[in-house]
Formats: structure tokens, C-alpha cells, sequence
């Protein structure tokens, strides 16, 4: 309640404050709840896409520097620098999905949230596994380089690594339903 000397102050400032809780409850609280509905979908790709290219720069390194030495090994080598560029596309699928949901007229705290939470499972599980595959290519391909028989231990590695990208992947899913 407001406490000023002119009746009509009184009441321009409380039609003000019953108007603005009217719009409040005839529009919701899209506004509102839609930023944290943004924030997983930013979430999702900033995140993703940071994985991905620290693996596939970290990736290139190793790739590089084992290409002087057996340039016929750098196609064979090139396979981290794929798998780390696929967790950029796990972001981009759950950006799609959860930007598919956010509806002005029916969004709440409890959808934006979730969506947040899908964002933030997807895409910090792909930093992860892109800074996994990104120190395991790395290394792997260097190893290759001096020792072949050490690919196929490397490719298992790499397959585990992203399998945690994956996983973030798939529970962001199913948080976003």
C-alpha cells in the first residue's frame, strides 16, 4: 500500500501496479521463464562447440606434427578430428529441440528450467568428451606414428570419449520432453 498526500496519485499508482499484475497473469510469465529456455539452448551449443574444437584442434596438433615424420598415416589419423566435430552436432540437436518448445503463450519456470538442465547435460558431457578425445588423439596419433598396432587401442579410447558426449546427448532429450 502507498502512502502519498493526493487521493489521485494513490490511485494512478495502484491502477498501475493491478494493470501490470493483469498482464502478468493474462500473458504468463513467458518472458521471464524463456530466458532460461535461451540459456540451455545457448548452453547446448556453446559448450558442444567448445569440446569440438579444443578436439579437434588438439587433434590437428598430434596430426601435424606425426605428418612430417609418416605422411601416409595422416588420412588414417584424421579420425579424432571427426569425432570431435560430431559433438558440435549434438548441440545443434538439442538447440533444435529445446528452440521447438519455447511457445510465447504456453512456457513456465518449471519448462524453462528443464530445458536448461538439458542444455547444460549436453553440452558439458560434449566439453568433456572433446577435451577427452582431443589429449587421446593427441597422443594416439603421435603413438601411431612410432607404433601401428597402438590404433586400434586408441580407436576404443576415442569410441569411449564420445560415447560421454552421446550420453549428455541423450539425457538432454529426455530432460527436454
Amino acid at each position: 500500500v502507498f502512502f502519498f498526500n493526493d487521493t489521485a496519485t494513490t490511485e494512478i499508482y495502484t491502477e498501475q501496479i493491478v494493470g501490470s499484475v493483469r498482464c502478468v497473469q493474462e500473458t504468463g510469465t513467458w518472458g521471464a521463464a524463456s530466458f532460461f529456455g535461451f540459456m540451455g539452448i545457448t548452453c547446448a551449443l556453446v559448450f558442444c562447440n567448445l569440446g569440438g574444437a579444443y578436439g579437434t584442434a588438439k587433434s590437428g596438433v598430434g596430426i601435424a606434427s606425426m605428418g612430417v615424420l609418416k605422411p601416409e598415416l595422416i588420412i588414417k589419423s584424421v579420425l579424432p578430428v571427426v569425432m570431435a566435430g560430431i559433438l558440435g552436432i549434438y548441440g545443434l540437436i538439442t538447440s533444435v529441440i529445446i528452440s521447438q518448445k519455447i511457445k510465447p503463450n504456453d512456457y513456465n519456470y518449471y519448462k524453462g528450467y528443464s530445458h536448461l538442465a538439458a542444455g547444460l547435460c549436453c553440452g558439458l558431457s560434449s566439453l568433456g568428451a572433446g577435451l577427452a578425445i582431443g589429449i587421446v588423439g593427441d597422443a594416439g596419433v603421435r603413438a601411431n606414428a612410432q607404433q601401428e598396432r597402438i590404433y586400434v587401442g586408441m580407436l576404443l579410447i576415442l569410441i569411449f570419449a564420445e560415447a560421454l558426449g552421446l550420453y549428455g546427448l541423450i539425457i538432454g532429450i529426455v530432460i527436454s520432453q
